[in-house]
């Protein structure tokens, strides 16, 4: 039986199928793991990660929460070291599992696709604590990437905005090859990532093949008039 392995989880599109390309290959995942940031964050997706449990509860894996005091990363000039303390706080976790002598912690998974920001540090944290990284997003392709989850069934609504071309109407629209298909024309224009890897926009999965249920959500919008994100008042699993 192999090791115990950490998904590093949001709830959100990529860090979704990194979980679902580990299960698939066999990987034995036994916990997720959520950082709630309560400002913004270098490190981490922001918008809507109180859902990470719901999501937890439908796939069924037990999740770990932190909630670090607030890293103030819209005021920092440093974002090399504000990544680094951003770390922290997940490093202790991962040092406590490790330490756990009922868990055999061998690696963890994330979903970053083209930041080196955030896969060179964690990938310093895994050497650090000697763990093995499972990334399987890593440097592919975007637009097949994206078509692979469609195609796997993945059910995603955009959570969060903040790029030029993009209004508050995307606010809850499904990512899907339509809004694709125009997000593709969005990086022609404005050099909008199809993925969102730039921070342009968030997302959540709501149901998807490593699920047993399916998200149902009720929300209002937020939009400031260049960035907005939804406000969920209401999440169940069906």
């Amino acid at each position: 039986m192999t090791g115990d392995w950490v998904s590093l989880f949001s709830g959100g599109k990529d860090s979704s199928w990194a979980l679902y390309r580990a299960l698939a290959d066999g990987l034995n995942v036994s916990r997720l793991l959520t950082v709630h940031p309560s400002g913004d964050s270098y490190m981490y997706h922001t918008p809507a990660t109180r859902l990470a449990s719901l999501a937890a509860e439908s796939v069924g894996i037990e999740l770990i929460e932190i909630e670090p005091e607030d890293f103030g990363a819209d005021e920092v000039d440093d974002s090399g070291a504000q990544g680094d303390d951003e770390l922290e706080p997940m490093e202790a976790a991962l040092a406590e599992l490790a330490d756990d002598d009922a868990i055999d912690l061998e690696g963890v998974t994330a979903g970053a696709v083209e930041s080196a920001f955030q896969t060179d540090r964690i990938r310093g944290m895994c050497d650090r604590l000697g763990i093995d990284l499972y990334a399987p997003l890593w440097q592919e392709d975007p637009i097949e990437l994206a078509e692979a989850m469609f195609d796997a069934g993945f059910e995603i609504r955009i959570v969060g905005v903040a790029a030029h071309g993009i209004d508050d109407s995307w606010l809850g629209r499904q990512y899907d090859a339509d809004a694709l298909a125009e997000l593709v024309e969005l990086r022609d224009a404005y050099g909008v990532h199809p993925l969102g890897e730039g921070g342009e926009f968030e997302t959540y999965v709501v149901d998807g093949p490593h699920m047993d249920r399916r998200i149902d959500l009720t929300y209002e919008t937020v939009w400031d008039g260049t960035r907005g994100h939804i406000e969920v008042t209401d999440a169940t699993l069906r």
